[in-house]
C-alpha cells in the first residue's frame, strides 16, 4: 500500500517545501535572502533524491522529475539572485510606512516630505518562477506512488494521494520552522506569513492522517491484522506524533498572539518540535505499511 522510499520521501520533502516557498514569497514581505535560503535547501534534497534513486529502486519519471525540479527552482534561484537589487514591493512599503511614523513622532512639521525607502532598481524577481518547480514535481510523485502500489485503482489512488499530500504536509511544516529563523534576520517583519503557513499545517493534518487511517492503513495495525514488530508499541507513536502535532499548531498559533517579539522564537521552538512529530506521522506509517 506504501513503501518507505529514501528518494520518494526527499522529492516529496523538496516538491512540499518549494511549493509553500511560493505561498510566502508571493506576498513579497520577505528579504530577497529568504528565498535564496529555501530554493538552496530543497535543491539540494532534489540532487539527494535522485541519487538515492538511482543507487537503489529506480523509478524513470521520479527521477528525471527530480532532474527538472532541480533545473527549474535553479533558473528561479539564479533570476532573484540577477535581480535582488530590486528587493521586494511589500518589504519597501513596511519601511516607508515606519520611516513615516517615526517622523511624525519625532519631528514632521507640517508639509515636509517624509523620507521613503528606496525605489526599486529593475524589475523583481517573479513569484510565479517558484510554482514551476513544485508543479513538475508532482509529476514525480504521482510515478513515486503508482510504483509503491501494488491492487486495484483504488489502491494506486491512495497511494498517490498519500504521497501528494505527505509532501505538501512535510513541506510545510518545514517552511514553517525555518521561516521562523528568518525574523532573527529581518526584524519587525509582519507575523502574517508565519500565521499562514501554521494554518496551512493544521488544515493538511487531517487530510493527512485520514488518508493514513484508510484501509488498508493504521487502523489495520491498531486491530493487529498488520504486525508492526514491536507488540504495537509502533502504532501507539505514531498516534502520539499524530496528536501532538495538530496540538503544538494551536499551541504555536497562540504563542503568535502574544504581543512580545519572544513569542515569535518561542513559536519557532514549538515548530522544531512539529518537524519531529510531522515526520513521524508520515514515515513511521510508511514503514509499518511497508514492511
Amino acid at each position: 500500500m506504501i513503501k518507505l522510499d529514501a528518494a520518494t520521501v526527499l522529492l516529496q520533502w523538496a516538491v512540499g517545501g518549494l511549493a509553500f516557498t511560493w505561498v510566502t514569497t508571493r506576498g513579497r514581505l520577505l528579504g530577497i535572502g529568504y528565498g535564496w535560503l529555501l530554493r538552496a535547501v530543497f535543491i539540494t534534497l532534489a540532487i539527494g533524491s535522485i541519487a538515492c534513486g538511482l543507487a537503489f529502486d529506480a523509478v524513470p519519471v521520479r527521477e528525471a522529475s527530480s532532474l527538472l525540479v532541480v533545473i527549474a527552482a535553479g533558473v528561479a534561484l539564479v533570476v532573484s539572485v540577477v535581480r535582488r537589487k530590486a528587493g521586494v514591493a511589500g518589504g519597501r512599503e513596511i519601511v516607508s510606512a515606519r520611516r513615516a511614523r517615526v517622523a511624525a513622532m519625532v519631528e514632521h512639521p507640517v508639509g515636509r516630505e517624509v523620507a521613503v525607502a528606496d525605489a526599486a532598481s529593475g524589475p523583481e524577481f517573479p513569484p510565479v518562477l517558484d510554482v514551476i518547480a513544485p508543479a513538475i514535481g508532482v509529476v514525480g510523485l504521482i510515478a513515486a506512488g503508482l510504483a509503491d502500489a501494488h491492487g486495484g485503482a483504488g489502491v494506486h489512488a491512495l497511494s498517490v494521494a498519500r504521497t501528494v499530500v505527505g509532501a505538501a504536509f512535510l513541506g510545510c511544516v518545514t517552511d514553517a520552522m525555518l521561516l521562523g529563523h528568518w525574523y532573527l534576520v529581518q526584524p519587525g517583519l509582519p507575523r502574517a506569513p508565519l500565521f499562514e503557513l501554521n494554518t496551512w499545517l493544521a488544515r493538511i493534518w487531517p487530510v493527512e492522517v485520514a488518508l493514513l487511517l484508510v484501509p488498508t492503513g493504521m487502523f489495520s495495525v491498531f486491530a493487529g491484522s498488520i504486525d508492526d514488530g514491536y507488540g504495537g508499541m509502533l502504532g501507539w507513536f505514531w498516534i502520539a506524533c499524530a496528536v501532538t502535532t495538530i496540538i503544538l499548531c494551536f499551541v504555536t498559533n497562540a504563542a503568535l498572539k502574544e504581543r512580545s517579539y519572544s513569542a515569535v522564537m518561542a513559536a519557532t521552538g514549538l515548530l522544531y518540535l512539529a518537524i519531529l512529530t510531522a515526520f513521524g506521522t508520515d514515515l513511521v506509517a510508511r514503514a509499518i505499511l511497508g514492511s
